[in-house]
């Protein structure tokens, strides 16, 4: 199950513990060195990069929210 990445730029710090994490998700920008968002709807083996990746920003500004998947019968 993948999910939606979400980040709030005036929060980062530009730690650059996201891009470690997850370079295939984020990068940083040039001029100040915030987080940018590459892919903002990761492939679900990206997953485990991604939380990670929210664990690890030291001022909690991504956001990581899971697609439901439908309920099966």
């Amino acid at each position: 199950m993948s999910g939606q990445v979400r980040v709030h730029r005036p929060l980062c710090a530009g730690s650059g513990n996201c891009v470690m994490a997850a370079p295939e998700v984020f990068d940083q920008d040039d001029t100040e060195g915030l987080v940018l968002v590459r892919n903002e709807w990761p492939d679900e083996e990206l997953t485990g990069s991604v939380e990670r990746a929210v664990q690890l920003c030291p001022v909690g500004a991504i956001a990581f929210r899971r697609r439901k998947e439908p309920e099966r019968r």
